[in-house]
């Protein structure tokens, strides 16, 4: 199951991880966000002992959204070493994240 990071909790389990992290900036009414949900949880699942993956919800944590400059949703920010590596916008079809996860992680 996808993590759930929140301004509070976001340096000590994505800036400090020792794996690389994969955040999700999503909110309850964004469409694409809801369609990309399924894709997130499924790799989450079959990651986990390599990639941490996780969700901001943006209304929730404003403070994390604006730090990485999020203005669109989803965002996806693959975080290693506690910087962003790679960035994709929008929805995501499962074997182009897979890709991007591959490519960055």
């Amino acid at each position: 199951m996808a993590h759930e990071f929140t301004d509070a909790n976001f340096a000590t389990d994505v800036i400090a991880s020792s794996k690389p992290v994969l955040v999700d900036f999503w909110a309850p009414w964004c469409g694409p966000c809801k369609m990309i949900g399924p894709v997130i949880e499924k790799l989450a699942k079959e990651l986990e002992a390599t990639v941490t993956i996780g969700k901001v919800n943006v209304d929730d944590n404003p403070q994390t959204a604006q730090q990485y400059g999020v203005m669109s949703i989803p965002t996806l920010i693959l975080f290693k070493g506690g910087k962003p590596v790679g960035q994709v916008m929008g929805f995501q079809a499962e074997p182009k994240l897979r890709e991007f996860i591959k490519a960055n992680a």
